[in-house]
């Protein structure tokens, strides 16, 4: 504990270390107050009650859960930033399979500049069809006969100002995620969603404890449920941590007196290379169903068609995990490139012992990566899938929701990773880090 108050103390000797954490905690203050910010003409009071009832073990309470319960308080940041991510796994899709988009990636700086435009672009066209939806979902919503919206304020008055105010919140949530990124500490689209889970906290806590007080809940099946979480933070850790190495051998140069390479040094290959991007990128993909059936609430084959997309169905589950799967094979494709590795590795004059260079070299780490990611996107999906099993077994679903795998699995990574960051800037200052000691230590590479 002296060494982690010593760091504490540390991050606020240093200026820009100080500054950079006092905006990103000014901008993520901003976010919690816009989700409570409710839409002009929605009822708070009458909405608030059903909104928790409704969205209850469905996947809008996940969704909810990611943005901090902006949803259920129809705020104007209610769509989060995930129409955002939405926007980037289309393009990052169409990067992989049409040549215009793939010429973009290559072009460095300028290609960059082209790619954020068409992202921008893309998430205002998702938020404005995801706001018509909720628009749409709440003009529906009657509970005991009173209604969510005035009968006066129903109309395309009402439609319009809820598209504008959900998309201008979205657009701007993305630009306070922009500010963090270059500004503050961490990546800004990843604390805001880690900074709206955590908001959910007290929630989560609160639940279980109205169940035990009132003797729903076996104070010893509690203690079970919580020693398996502790099991699950333990495995998120391990999975986070783990990395397989391969090692490479620089021949001896010669360059006027000076002798290059003779040494051997080391590729470090994480297990889960793609980190949490795989959930959120399925995340966002799961919810496209059941946003395009808020524009039918009064159709009932569709609406009976929506309990296969239900967050706690066996169909929801096997459909998520297998798009987690395809993700984390996906965005480690993206994120780490054998043929690039192998090209570079060839120009330092590297090689792997009993590897020929070049096509060889990049199909030998290939095949290593292919293997290391299965098991590695097997546990993101199990983690993530766990929640769905955990409801139907009766847990709450804020509790499960929060501690049963997709939640506390962004929690824990974006958690670590912005440590990280706090960490590179303690040490180039010569001061002790919070990960100087312990296997947290190999997050650093």
């Amino acid at each position: 504990m002296g060494k982690v108050s010593e760091s504490f103390r540390n991050i606020f000797k240093i200026q820009e270390l100080r500054q950079r954490i006092l905006f990103t905690a000014g901008i993520l203050i901003v976010v919690r107050f816009g989700s409570h910010v409710t839409l002009p003409g929605v009822d708070a009071r009458v909405l608030s009650e059903v909104m928790r009832s409704q969205a209850s073990n469905t996947l809008f309470g996940l969704y909810d859960l990611f943005v901090g319960g902006a949803f259920s308080n129809a705020a104007i940041f209610a769509l989060g930033i995930m129409p955002y991510i939405s926007a980037s796994i289309i393009i990052q899709l169409l990067g992989a399979v049409i040549p215009y988009f793939q010429k973009l990636t290559k072009e460095g700086e300028e290609g960059r500049k082209k790619i954020t435009q068409l992202t921008r672009y893309g998430t205002v066209a998702i938020s404005l069809l995801q706001a018509w939806g909720v628009s749409v979902q709440l003009m529906h919503m009657s509970p005991a006969g009173t209604p969510i919206i005035p009968a006066e304020v129903i109309g395309y008055g009402f439609q319009l100002s809820t598209m504008i105010v959900l998309c201008a919140g979205t657009m701007f949530m993305m630009w306070l995620g922009e500010q963090i990124t270059e500004r503050g500490i961490g990546n800004g689209i990843s604390l805001i969603i880690f900074i709206g889970i955590i908001a959910r906290f007290p929630h989560a806590i609160l639940d279980e404890y109205q169940l035990v007080s009132s003797g729903a809940r076996n104070f010893i099946l509690e203690l079970i449920i919580i020693a398996l979480m502790v099991v699950v933070v333990a495995a998120i850790v391990l999975i986070t941590q783990a990395t397989r190495r391969i090692p490479v051998q620089y021949a001896k140069r010669v360059v006027g007196r000076k002798i290059y390479g003779g040494v051997t040094q080391y590729i470090p290959m994480r297990i889960n290379t793609a980190g949490v991007m795989p959930i959120i990128f399925a995340q966002a993909i799961m919810f496209i169903p059941n946003t395009i059936l808020t524009f039918f609430p009064d159709n009932d084959f569709l609406q009976g068609t929506a309990q296969y997309f239900s967050y706690t169905s066996y169909t929801y589950s096997f459909i998520y995990a297998m798009m987690i799967i395809f993700f984390t094979y996906f965005y480690t494709a993206v994120a780490f490139n054998p043929k690039d590795v192998a090209e570079t590795m060839q120009k330092q004059g590297g090689f792997i012992p009993g590897i020929r260079p070049g096509k060889h070299t990049s199909d030998f780490i290939d095949n290593i990566l292919t293997k290391i990611t299965l098991p590695g996107s097997i546990f993101l999906a199990l983690i993530a899938i766990l929640p769905a099993f955990m409801i139907r077994m009766g847990v709450t679903s804020n509790f499960a929701s929060f501690f049963g795998g997709t939640s506390l699995l962004i929690v824990v990574g974006v958690g670590l990773d912005t440590l990280q960051q706090i960490e590179s800037h303690l040490l180039m200052r010569h001061y002790d880090g919070f990960m100087k000691s312990g296997k947290m230590k190999g997050r650093r590479m």
